[in-house]
């Protein structure tokens, strides 16, 4: 078996958390806590990955991926 370090978005809203890995095209979850969302997110990906390699697909991963904060005024 191979292991993947894949990058995981965490927001947070008024019913919980929604998580996303952006490598993984549509490979999003939510969660009500987040200890079960970050369960959910590791199913989610493994579930992706397996269907990708199942229809000969390569996993792409990044050294770096970087999140920050852009204001805008409207």
């Amino acid at each position: 078996m191979k292991q993947y370090k894949l990058s995981v978005v965490v927001e947070k809203d008024a019913d919980g958390y929604i998580a996303f890995c952006p490598e993984l095209e549509g490979c999003y979850t939510q969660g009500e806590t987040y200890e079960v969302l970050m369960e959910n997110i590791r199913d989610a990906i493994q579930l992706h990955i397996q269907d990708k390699l199942a229809m000969g697909e390569e996993i792409e991963t990044y050294d770096m991926v970087s999140l920050t904060s852009l204001e805008v005024t409207v």
